[in-house]
């Protein structure tokens, strides 16, 4: 009897224009963004929810500071954003929990978001700040030719049986950004893994442009022959230094339509040093993703 007349009564709710209640959506929360890079500016995470609230985010489990506790936008579009500061690079996964502002509905976690915080990688160790390539040698031809028909071209990806050319530029910090040259730099190598003797560079003239260079002939052995990545690692070292480049003003005189003024410029003077100092150690490694790093390939099927 009871159910009947409850039915009746909904029915007769609706004929008279009055909708009975009905519960709320249930709260959703959905991640964005997290892409950047450690050290510079702070990375924008957004949370995207179905209603106000507000989001407390966490970065591999742990809460980000600042961010504990970030209210949305009060209409619609409702986001909430928060500004994470990485402590690292590397993978992380991001997560949040959103707690809504009807107390009546419950709190609900996020999506995992997982990011990876790049790392620059140019894997320089300061003060020599190295810029490094690998370009395909001149002279190949035949199944070995340059895959785009242009020697020199710089590229990753080499043929058994192809020679790899290093090209190394760099300057020297506590040398005032020189040039770092064969009058300045006491040792210049390449470690290859697999290959028992650093290989040396040489400074030279290469078509009007100078740099450093070194060759690896790979082939049947015991020419390097080891499919895959090619892990290396540059290293320069500077000589000592007897002298130093400080920087300092002058005073110069400058005359227009007969009226001479005095302005101070900047300028680096070489300074005898009493104490030499140790020359400077620069290494670099590549930290390019997985398909940008140098890997050799045996010859493709025909």
């Amino acid at each position: 009897m009871k159910k009947v007349m409850a039915g009746a009564l909904i029915a007769t709710l609706g004929v008279m224009g009055v909708a009975p209640a009905m519960a709320a959506d249930a709260p959703t929360i959905v991640l964005s963004g997290g892409s950047g890079v450690f050290g510079l500016d702070p990375i924008q995470v957004t949370a995207t929810l179905n209603s106000a609230g507000k989001v407390a985010y966490s970065a591999n489990g742990v809460v980000i500071k600042g961010c504990e506790a970030v209210a949305s936008t009060t209409v619609a579009p409702f986001v909430a954003r928060c500004a994470w500061v990485p402590a690292a690079a590397g993978a992380v996964s991001l997560t949040g929990v959103f707690t809504p502002t009807d107390t009546t509905l419950p709190a609900t976690n996020s999506n995992t978001l997982a990011v990876k915080v790049g790392v620059p990688v140019q894997g320089v160790v300061s003060p020599i700040n190295m810029y490094v390539d690998t370009v395909l040698a001149s002279g190949s031809t035949g199944d070995l030719a340059p895959r785009f028909g242009v020697s020199c071209a710089v590229t990753s990806q080499y043929i058994i049986g192809q020679t790899i050319v290093f090209r190394v530029y760099a300057n020297n910090a506590d040398l005032g950004g020189a040039v770092m040259d064969s009058s300045n730099t006491a040792k210049a190598y390449i470690e290859v893994a697999g290959v028992a003797a650093p290989i040396t560079l040489t400074y030279g003239n290469h078509s009007g442009v100078a740099f450093w260079t070194a060759i690896l002939k790979t082939g049947a052995a015991p020419l390097y022959n080891t499919l895959g990545v090619i892990n290396y690692k540059v290293t320069m070292i500077a000589k000592d230094s007897t002298t130093a480049k400080t920087l300092a003003t002058k005073r110069v005189y400058t005359t227009v339509d007969g009226v001479t003024k005095t302005e101070y410029v900047s300028y680096y003077r070489t300074v005898k040093l009493r104490n030499p100092i140790k020359g400077a150690v620069g290494t670099w490694q590549s930290n390019f993703t997985s398909t940008s790093l140098l890997t050799l390939y045996a010859v493709p099927a025909k």
